[in-house]
């Protein structure tokens, strides 16, 4: 008995060692923006350095600074940097991916990767993924893809020209140019080209959100579709929400593009990791969730990005930095959404809830898992809304001029199919009001038709706010937050049923009194007065 309870506890401390170990090895990593993710996240992160590259070069207002721009929207430059590498003589044998390869940079010092991809026995062109840290700041060393200027960074690449590199063991020689053979497995526009495969055909299809959006334009591929026509001056041939860019010159082309890029190839992606993480959810698992984690990490480095920094306090280019520019527009910042600045009451609320997935995944609830992702895209529509109802103001009371109506239109492109989903009538109104080339803006009616429809995408008039004037400290006038109806519906009965009571307890006093007076006056007419005068009648007797 003894040996036994000897051995059990053996091995709950052995188990007991294993979950702190791994409890440990997870709060390693660094934080995203206040987030403590349970993997290696820090190469997902910067793909918002793409985006900022992609805005640098936009603001240039030339045509060889677009066609850059364009690039790197298309080939990236900072996330998943692999080399193209050609050996001079055929793999000896297939290669699994991932196995460990290792070479030297142009100052001899050591570069490690892996296999980007399983290769077969007798190929001679491979793939080499440079080797990612923890560390944030010095993630890769290896930043080129279309990159361009100060921007590239090439210490940490593969050495040029003909070297010689150990793949599993075995070494090869190679050749290949740094500059031109450095690209980048993970880019802007691959969030959006992927998505047929990844949601449309995906194993937990349909994914609600995708399929409002998918609906709506008609096409997977809408955010690269949108940002193509953009960058080409053309037409997109959506089913519903058409635009013509050629109405616009490069100011207003210039905000569809950088808005598009943030707030609909990311946005989606971002939905998509999370949905990826309820797909590999094994109910009831604690230990063999570690893939979900991850792909949940990833969706929260895609919402946040890596220049946000730890705390969330430092200047972005996605969707979290979004969050609190429009907070502050909107006077929904702190933590409970009635401040003018510091972090947006969004931002607080989804970071409650990316650490609330990351526990569920861990510990097999996936069902709540699911309740929580569903939540934070009903969040993440929020500052789509706003952004639409601020330019919509612009355009019709501020005198906004190409610029704003160019926001006001990438905004309600970014949340007009979820509108469409809930009601068909209310989007076409937002959209004829915030559409390229629209002949007019009612600002007024925007605002109406949004309201109309939080319900169904589980938002209240709280979560939006209103649009506030920070130099008169007050609601721009008719901008003020709306009332939900509910709101108003649970008010007006309490009122009514309070003016119901009293009426009804004040009718019955008074007809009780009304009762007790025809009495007395019956008996004083029958000579028995109800109260009789003995203390006059004895006082004079005396």
């Amino acid at each position: 008995m003894k040996l036994s309870i000897s051995l059990l506890a053996a091995s709950l401390a052995t188990a007991e060692a294993g979950v702190w170990g791994n409890l440990r090895r997870r709060l390693s990593f660094e934080k995203v923006a206040t987030y403590s993710p349970g993997s290696q996240v820090t190469d997902h992160c910067a793909i918002d350095r793409d985006q900022r590259a992609i805005e640098v070069e936009l603001a240039r207002k030339t045509n060889e600074a677009w066609d850059n721009a364009q690039q790197i929207y298309l080939q990236g430059g900072n996330s998943k940097s692999y080399a193209l590498i050609t050996l001079s003589e055929p793999l000896r044998s297939n290669v699994a991916k991932g196995t460990s390869v290792t070479g030297k940079n142009a100052d001899g010092n050591e570069v490690a990767g892996k296999m980007y991809d399983t290769t077969t026995s007798g190929a001679v062109n491979v793939k080499v993924q440079y080797a990612t840290t923890d560390v944030q700041d010095s993630y890769v060393q290896c930043q080129v893809g279309a990159l361009v200027g100060e921007d590239i960074n090439m210490s940490g690449c593969f050495a040029d020209g003909e070297n010689t590199i150990n793949i599993g063991g075995e070494v090869y020689t190679y050749t290949y140019t740094a500059a031109t053979e450095n690209k980048n497995g993970r880019t802007i526009a691959g969030f959006s080209t992927q998505l047929e495969d990844k949601l449309k055909n995906g194993p937990g299809a349909p994914y609600a959100d995708f399929e409002y959006f998918r609906k709506y334009y008609g096409t997977s591929d809408y955010a690269d579709q949108w940002v193509n026509a953009a960058f080409e001056g053309g037409r997109t041939s959506f089913t519903n929400g058409n635009a013509d860019f050629s109405q616009y010159g490069m100011e207003g082309r210039e905000q569809i593009i950088k808005k598009g890029t943030a707030y609909m190839n990311v946005w989606m992606y971002t939905i998509r990791e999370f949905e990826d993480a309820l797909d590999d959810c094994k109910r009831g698992c604690i230990n063999c969730n570690d893939d979900p984690v991850h792909a949940w990490d990833e969706g929260v480095c895609f919402y946040t990005g890596s220049l946000e920094g730890q705390t969330g306090l430092e200047s972005g280019y996605l969707l979290h930095q979004l969050a609190d520019k429009r907070s502050v527009n909107f006077k929904t910042g702190g933590p409970d959404g009635t401040d003018v600045d510091g972090q947006s009451k969004l931002n607080y609320d989804l970071m409650d809830e990316f650490a609330l997935g990351n526990y569920q995944l861990q510990s097999g609830n996936c069902p709540s898992a699911r309740k929580t992702k569903e939540r934070i895209a009903q969040l993440m529509y929020i500052p789509m809304i706003q952004g639409s109802l601020r330019y919509a103001f612009k355009v019709d009371k501020l005198q906004g001029g190409e610029k704003e109506k160019a926001e006001g239109a990438a905004f309600a492109a970014a949340v007009l199919p979820r509108v469409h989903a809930a009601n068909s009538d209310a989007a076409a109104k937002i959209y004829n009001n915030l559409r390229v080339g629209a002949s007019s803006t009612n600002h007024q009616e925007v605002k109406a038709a949004f309201e109309s429809v939080y319900p169904q995408l589980g938002l209240t008039c709280a979560d939006i706010g209103g649009l506030w004037n920070e130099a008169e400290k007050s609601y721009y006038p008719g901008m003020g937050p709306c009332t939900d109806a509910s709101t108003t519906k649970v008010v007006t009965e309490t009122n009514s049923t309070l003016a119901i009571a009293l009426g009804t307890t004040f009718g019955v006093l008074f007809a009780l009194a009304l009762i007790a007076v025809l009495y007395m006056r019956s008996r004083e007419k029958k000579g028995a007065p109800v109260f009789k005068t003995e203390m006059v009648q004895n006082s004079a007797s005396t």
